[in-house]
């Protein structure tokens, strides 16, 4: 084997181990290793997705994966499912009664404790808890205004939560709370920037209101003249908005999911939810806290609902969409496709990713294996 081949073997395997999350902690992507995976070959090593069955034929937009071994489902016909052993099997949870429900959103704090949100006009929208790994459920919000529609919902911790409403009286509606999820208070609207006209959220993956530390918080926006993305420096109680370089004039188009790996640096996927229509600006970058942001100079091909941050990486993410999944290794500038199955979110944990989407489908991002 000549020189320049292993070295290009050794930048692969290292990049490999970082999507595998079997790199040191705090290890990234060098130079060489995010070459190697852009520039790979077809019958090159890399990821890839592995199924695990789900047993059910629900939709899952909402994921929260706790650990490797462990993950929530939350999707359509109300239906929630838990795996603690890696998706080998998976245990249905669903709230009794919830069948009429559409589950776009989950927030786990670990194998026990979780927070659903169900999406909808009027009393469709809801919040529920559970305290026992799905066994009881206890409903902590019901949407009383028929004008309001909630869409997803993010954590700051186990206790500090916000979620997201699409605009009423010209204006997003947020809820916060103080106790993990067991009761809701609406925020002061005039701490909201005027939305545009037709502007809404998407809840298509539960990733279009996203936080990074303690009290910073943003949300993805699509359906106006233009993309935008509102930054939240306080927990949800004031906002600034900025325009995203994504596809926008359109109620289709538009700003999609959000992913912060601190809260400086950030990823902004999308484009036109619309099969067979182009979406030739489907990501961007900021490494402003979202006060600007940036197009990629090669995005994904196609629309993508969904993105995550490699754990421990400053460069590494996945981007996920019905019609393929894409990985990055410098930060979001370049993106290149690995998959083309279809899957609509996907959250990252140390260990590997997991991906859920329509159908019941549900999978593991493994690493790559040379020939």
């Amino acid at each position: 084997m000549g020189k320049s081949i292993r070295a290009a073997a050794a930048a692969v395997l290292g990049a490999a181990l970082l999507l595998a999350g079997n790199a040191p902690a705090g290890a990234t992507a060098a130079p060489a290793a995010r070459n190697a995976v852009r520039d790979a070959a077809p019958d090159a090593v890399r990821p890839a997705w592995q199924e695990r069955p789900t047993g059910s034929d629900a939709r899952f937009r909402g994921l929260a994966a706790v650990g490797r071994t462990t993950a929530w489902l939350a999707g359509s016909k109300g239906t929630v499912l838990l795996t603690r052993d890696g998706g080998t099997t998976w245990r249905n949870v669903s709230p009794p009664g919830a069948g009429a429900l559409e589950f776009r959103d989950v927030t786990a704090f670990d194998a026990r404790h979780a927070v659903v949100l169900a999406i909808g006009e009027g009393e469709a929208s809801r919040i529920l808890r559970t305290d026992d790994a799905g066994a009881t459920w206890k409903e902590s919000f019901r949407n009383p205004d028929p004008k309001a529609f909630y869409d997803c919902l993010t954590f700051f911790d186990h206790r500090h939560g916000i979620a997201l409403g699409d605009p009423v009286d010209g204006r997003f509606r947020v809820l916060a709370t103080r106790d993990g999820g067991r009761s809701w208070r609406a925020q002061p609207a005039a701490g909201m920037p005027a939305a545009l006209p037709g502007e809404a959220a998407f809840a298509a993956s539960g990733q279009c209101v996203v936080s990074s530390g303690p009290r910073d918080a943003w949300i993805a926006t699509g359906g106006g003249a233009v993309s935008r993305v509102l930054h939240s420096a306080d927990r949800g109680r004031t906002w600034r908005a900025a325009e995203a370089p994504l596809p926008a004039g359109d109620a289709a188009r538009g700003v999609f999911a959000l992913a912060f790996r601190d809260r400086t640096h950030g990823l902004a996927v999308g484009g036109d939810y619309r099969p067979g229509q182009p979406s030739p600006r489907a990501a961007a970058v900021t490494g402003d806290r979202g006060a600007s942001w940036t197009g990629a100079q090669r995005p994904p091909a196609g629309y993508r609902s969904g993105v995550a941050w490699l754990p421990g990486s400053r460069t590494a993410a996945v981007a996920v969409g019905p019609a393929g999944s894409d990985v990055t290794t410098d930060g979001g500038r370049t993106w290149r496709g690995f998959d083309t199955g279809s899957y609509d979110t996907v959250d990252c944990v140390p260990g590997g990713c997991w991906a859920a989407g329509e159908k019941g489908r549900a999978a593991l991002l493994v690493p790559p294996r040379g020939r």
